[in-house]
């Protein structure tokens, strides 16, 4: 059971890389289709549901690895660990950001790696040195304050926050006041400094569901739990949205937990299949990716300079494969598909070698 568990883990995280790097890398960012863009501002697309479900198995993993070395390792060694971890996260997003040109005029501090290390490090550490109680009241404290500080709480200069545009709330306001460097919004960032705060809120709702998934009861038992957790984060989350509208962009309240819901739904469906089901065996290749996960994303990142790029080749390619397959009638959006599902085989090629060779890149 425990190793069909993990399983179920490691296919719903390896789903979310691979939907990441389809976002990611299109053929032409001028023909997408509609589902495989972000909301402009409020509102949702199920390409909305793909980073916080990240966050949120991170925090389920984080119950299953380190609550077996917490009998074994003392806490200042966990917390090393838990440290280098988070600093090497940080410092591949960066080095990301700086490929291939490394102009570090240009630099953005956060980003989606950034914040995976910023929701690693704080979830980690709650869990080392706190209890499930503090935990539980710790996300309800994120998540009730950022939603009265964000939609209650004057912004020197604005006043009353105005959530319809993106210029009028807190998270603008501290991000175009303290955060340096490069901004993905030029004056805010959707992986801002204060959005932050919710993101570690799901991660510590992901810790819930490992706490349910590592009990001792039955997977019948656990199945009830997690459907029954998610209907409550589903509730929640469609009644506080005509408060704080669901957003992506600002991680708000409704979001946070109407997306916590959908993956504790998808945790426990995907432990229906693997564990009820024993059809895990059909999901090897998103397995492989879940096992890797950080690496596959970062290749995704640093190949781009291979296939989005004409430095190497003289041409783009995904210029060149989006002209040859419109020019034989392929529809433009359809063909940009094919790439970016083409670049997700091009990527899993060494991320399987990795898998049969039994190599595990712990980032």
């Amino acid at each position: 059971m425990n190793t069909q568990r993990i399983l179920a883990v490691d296919i719903l995280r390896g789903l979310t890389i691979i939907f990441m790097i389809i976002v990611n890398d299109p053929g032409s960012w001028s023909h997408v289709y509609g589902p495989l863009l972000h909301a402009d501002w409020n509102g949702l697309t199920p390409t909305d549901y793909i980073f916080p479900t990240f966050l949120f198995i991170m925090g389920t993993s984080i119950v299953l690895s380190l609550g077996k070395r917490a009998h074994e390792t003392d806490r200042s060694t966990l917390v090393k660990k838990i440290l280098v971890r988070t600093l090497k996260i940080y410092a591949v997003g960066l080095f990301l950001w700086l490929w291939p040109e490394f102009n570090f005029e240009r630099i953005r501090w956060v980003g989606v790696l950034p914040r995976i290390a910023f929701v690693y490090f704080f979830t980690a550490l709650l869990f080392v040195f706190t209890s499930r109680k503090t935990q539980f009241y710790t996300a309800i404290g994120l998540l009730v304050g950022y939603l009265i500080l964000m939609c209650f709480v004057p912004v020197p200069g604005i006043g009353i926050p105005d959530l319809s545009v993106p210029e009028k709330n807190w998270a603008h306001y501290i991000d175009h006041l303290l955060l340096p460097g490069v901004l993905w919004q030029k004056t805010w960032d959707p992986e801002g400094i204060l959005s932050t705060l919710p993101a570690i809120a799901t991660g510590i709702l992901g810790m819930f569901a490992g706490y349910i998934i590592q009990s001792k009861e039955t997977l019948a038992e656990k199945l009830v739990k997690l459907f029954v957790m998610a209907a409550a984060l589903l509730f929640l989350g469609d009644l506080t949205q005509y408060i704080f509208p669901l957003n992506k962009n600002l991680w708000s309240t409704s979001f946070t937990l109407l997306l916590g819901g959908i993956s504790t739904l998808g945790l426990g469906v995907f432990i229906y299949i693997c564990d009820l089901k024993q059809w895990g065996s059909r999901f090897t290749f998103a397995r492989e990716f879940g096992v890797n996960s950080i690496f596959s994303y970062s290749l995704s990142g640093l190949l781009t300079v291979l296939f989005y790029s004409d430095r190497i080749w003289g041409i783009k390619l995904n210029g060149w494969f989006m002209e040859t397959l419109t020019h034989i009638g392929v529809a433009p959006k359809l063909a940009s598909l094919f790439y970016a599902l083409l670049y997700v085989l091009i990527i899993w090629l060494p991320v399987h070698y990795l898998f049969k060779k039994k190599i595990y890149i712990k980032l």
